[in-house]
């Protein structure tokens, strides 16, 4: 018998305490740099793209689990030889941040001088950031660093000014123009928004028969209406062409009521003749339908409703009313003369904005717009170039591309994002740019250069004061990343990395935004670079409440992550996102399974700790395996192949749930049992080669266990791995199945071996004995005759008996391959 000896290398912790050991880990990583990117390393890089977080509020739990998942893909990368270039960062431009300042300080944005505005959404910016890297530190992120002046920020001047560089360099391209076009307008945010940052809301609305006269025959027209405070600003009254009961009306002229406008009558496909009275009346502007048509056919009807959302001057006596408000009034005015047939209320969905959720009015005012609609066909070439995970989310993508009928309006009328570089000359009015390279604010600085490039004069400039839309800033992401790796500028390595065939390797994110994000990441990385964005794209599903329901703070539904952390650990957190549902689908958050995943966490420290208390074997010239270690082995390479196959495709679910699966019912429930005796070579029955080969392969599936779920619980296996084998796992190699063991035959062994010893557990307890009991006799499988000392030895098995006659006098149970077992108490 081999003397267990003082050099054992013991677990330090009796037991795992995540709200002390996590912090110190983390701690000691960042203290060795352990993440830090290094492109002098030699290993080719891969650059992830990571979604800077929106710094407005802090997280919920949704935010945890989705980034804890691209930390899962940055940690495997590196594992399997990659230099991972994976920056921290915050978003902190755009209109939630200041829609957020305006509630938390109680003033309107308009209302008060800029820079004091700037300043309070800065405050709050400086508060949530840091309490988003709080819950990064806390849930083990590997991100290159998390010392602040390396996290990039996407309101640093350095950041802003690279966003103006490309839009200089587009609008130097022809690529960028401004027009006076009916938009989306949000009258609560005051600014105009695209049609992806438009939601809708369920409700209903009175529809109005109103009556108009036909001015060349004197016959009445009956409109069917829901906005009749939109009367003085028809633009054209229409009926579809196929409708056979206006068909004398084309070509003649409307008289609307109350204000005696005259209108052209037209025929228009849009028209739908089951809809109220089959006759429609287009507007400025009612809806998307009315834009559209307007534009089509190149009219420009008066607009009456003014940025603030008020009836304007052009309709004098209603002048100053809310929308709501002239709404109430011209239809109450209509009713009183006489020109309301019949109003009934319908269902209907209302366009609002997705920040404030105000509802959403069409107004025409100048933007800068980004050409788009030219480029759908070659987006969608990308799209089948990158690769989607998982695929089906290409199909999100490829939806949206489709419905594109419009460029995107890239000006915003804010305060709190990046400002658009123009100058205009006081003289001819033509707008000046300067070189890109710097960070320009033309509305409180002058401009970098004296005359106007088109007059020639130096009677002084007007500076822009317009913002852009934040995805102008982020839709260049992953230019930054490549070209600012800890927040410095680097032009080698982004020429490096140029020579791909595409800008980065990944673009994590959530479903909610491909079409924005992912969109216009890839329409601006082909605009600029001539290239796909990404290689690869990882489209996450959304964490929800019990009822599948967005988390709500004013409904009592959301759940912190800190809470849960401090309850349960940041590797339950991470493990429950990997295990609760495959990528790409909605997890609904529950409590009590994540309660479950601790108690595993626990579980793989436990056996761990019964692991550490024999030597490592090294030599394994010291070992003879047994069949039972083969087995385990066997098996171990096995299921590291198939999780290998979850990793490959970033789909966590897989080697989450196979790992948990072979940690907990194969190897601590079964093998651990099995080979305790011989392990500790209890009574002397096996030999010193036998008992290390029980202690090398109890170490073996460890070391190569803790490797395999490092990426998903980097703590556990941290700790586990530094104090067994004296050096972080995080810089491991990914284990290679082939390595553990040459041969695979021994799985076949699996179900034998976990049924029998189910059985006899089974059978112990129909007898009503202790599982420790003794059993006098036994026959087992030939297939496992092998195994019949660590059997014997776990079982306590006094004799395995071998006459058939012996059968006779034993209880039989039949095994699920038919196959028998007999016992004897």
């Amino acid at each position: 018998m081999t003397a267990l000896n003082e050099f054992i290398p013991q677990l330090k912790e009796r037991t795992y305490n995540p709200k002390i050991q996590d912090i110190e880990l983390f701690k000691k990583w960042q203290k060795e740099r352990l993440f830090a990117f290094n492109k002098n390393s030699g290993k080719e890089i891969y650059s992830i793209d990571t979604p800077p977080p929106y710094a407005n509020a802090p997280w919920h739990m949704g935010g945890a689990v989705h980034y804890s998942g691209i930390d899962m893909i940055a940690r495997y990368m590196r594992m399997r030889g990659h230099e991972v270039l994976f920056p921290m960062c915050l978003d902190r431009n755009g209109l939630p941040i200041e829609v957020q300042a305006e509630k938390e300080f109680k003033i309107s944005m308009h209302e008060v001088p800029r820079e004091d505005f700037l300043k309070m959404c800065k405050d709050i910016l400086d508060r949530v950031g840091d309490q988003i890297l709080h819950v990064c530190r806390i849930l083990g992120f590997s991100n290159n660093s998390f010392e602040w002046e390396e996290v990039y920020k996407t309101d640093h001047e350095q950041y802003r000014a690279l966003t103006q560089s490309t839009f200089i360099q587009l609008y130097k391209k022809n690529l960028i123009y401004e027009d006076n076009r009916p938009n989306n307008y949000c009258t609560r945010c005051k600014t105009t928004i695209a049609d992806n940052e438009i939601d809708h809301k369920s409700g209903s609305h009175l529809l109005y028969d109103v009556k108009f006269k036909v001015k060349e025959t004197g016959e009445e027209l009956i409109i069917s209406t829901s906005r009749p405070e939109l009367i003085p600003a028809i633009g054209v009254v229409i009926f579809n062409p196929k409708d056979e009961r206006y068909a004398h009306l084309d070509s003649k002229t409307a008289i609307s009521p109350l204000f005696q406008d005259e209108v052209p009558i037209m025929t228009h496909h849009y028209a739908k003749m089951d809809y109220g009275t089959g006759i429609m009346m287009v507007c400025a502007y009612g809806d998307s339908g009315d834009v559209q048509i307007l534009r089509e056919l190149q009219l420009n009807p008066r607009t009456i409703i003014n940025m603030d959302g008020k009836i304007t001057g052009a309709v004098s006596q209603y002048e100053g009313l809310k929308v709501k408000e002239a709404k109430k009034q011209i239809a109450r005015d209509l009713e009183s003369q006489g020109f309301i047939e019949d109003k009934k209320d319908v269902p209907h969905n209302f366009p609002i904005c997705s920040r404030c959720s105000n509802e959403v009015e069409f107004l025409a005012m100048p933007e800068y717009y980004l050409k788009q609609v030219e480029f759908v066909p070659k987006l969608k070439e990308y799209s089948d170039i990158m690769t989607f995970f998982p695929t089906y989310m290409k199909q999100v993508w490829v939806d949206w591309l489709n419905s594109i009928t419009i460029d995107w309006p890239i000006s915003r009328r804010r305060y709190y994002g990046t400002e658009v570089p123009i100058w205009y000359c006081k003289k001819c009015n033509h707008p000046c740019l300067p070189e890109s390279g710097s960070y320009y604010q033309p509305w409180k600085d002058d401009p970098p250069f004296e005359s106007c490039e088109k007059c020639g004069t130096s009677e002084g400039f007007e500076g822009d004061t317009r913002t852009f839309d934040t995805w102008m800033d982020s839709s260049i992401s992953e230019i930054y990343i490549t070209s600012h790796p800890h927040n410095k500028r680097d032009d080698d390595l982004f020429e490096q990395l140029n020579n791909r065939s595409y800008i980065c390797d990944m673009r994590p994110q959530g479903k909610d935004i491909v079409r924005t994000w992912l969109h216009y990441t890839m329409l601006r990385g082909f605009q600029l670079y001539n290239k796909p964005a990404f290689n690869h794209a990882w489209i996450s599903g959304h964490v929800v409440d019990s009822k599948g329901e967005k988390f709500s703070k004013s409904k009592g539904t959301a759940v912190m992550p800190e809470e849960m952390i401090e309850k349960y650990g940041g590797d339950a957190v991470r493990f429950y996102g990997a295990s609760e549902a495959s990528h790409g689908s909605d997890i609904r958050f529950n409590e009590q399974r994540l309660q479950g995943v601790s108690k595993f966490i626990n579980k793989i420290f436990n056996i761990a700790k019964f692991v550490s208390r024999f030597p490592i074997i090294e030599d394994e010239s010291e070992i003879d395996l047994q069949l039972a270690d083969e087995w385990i082995l066997s098996e171990l390479a096995y299921v590291i192949q198939e999780s290998m196959k979850g990793y490959d495709i970033y789909d966590f679910q897989i080697p989450s749930k196979i790992l948990r699966n072979f940690a907990w019912e194969t190897f601590a429930s079964h093998y651990v049992e099995l080979v305790k005796g011989r392990a500790y070579n209890r009574d002397n029955a096996f030999t010193d080669k036998q008992q290390k080969a029980a202690w090398f392969s109890l170490h073996k599936v460890i070391r190569e266990l803790t490797k395999a779920y490092a990426p998903i619980i980097p703590f556990v296996t941290d700790l586990i791995y530094r104090d067994l084998y004296g050096r972080t796992v995080h810089l491991e190699s990914f284990p290679k199945p082939t390595e553990i063991i040459g041969q695979e035959k021994y799985r076949e062994l699996t179900s034998q071996i976990l049924e029998i010893n189910s059985a006899i557990w089974k059978f112990k307890k129909s007898k009503k004995v202790a599982l420790s009991a003794s059993i006098k006799r036994a026959i087992i499988p030939a297939s496992l005759t092998p195994l019949s000392k660590d059997l014997v030895s776990m079982h306590k098995i006094e004799q395995i008996a071998n006459k058939k006659d012996e059968m006779e006098t034993m209880e039989s149970i039949v095994l699920t391959d038919g196959v028998n077992i007999f016992l004897d108490l």
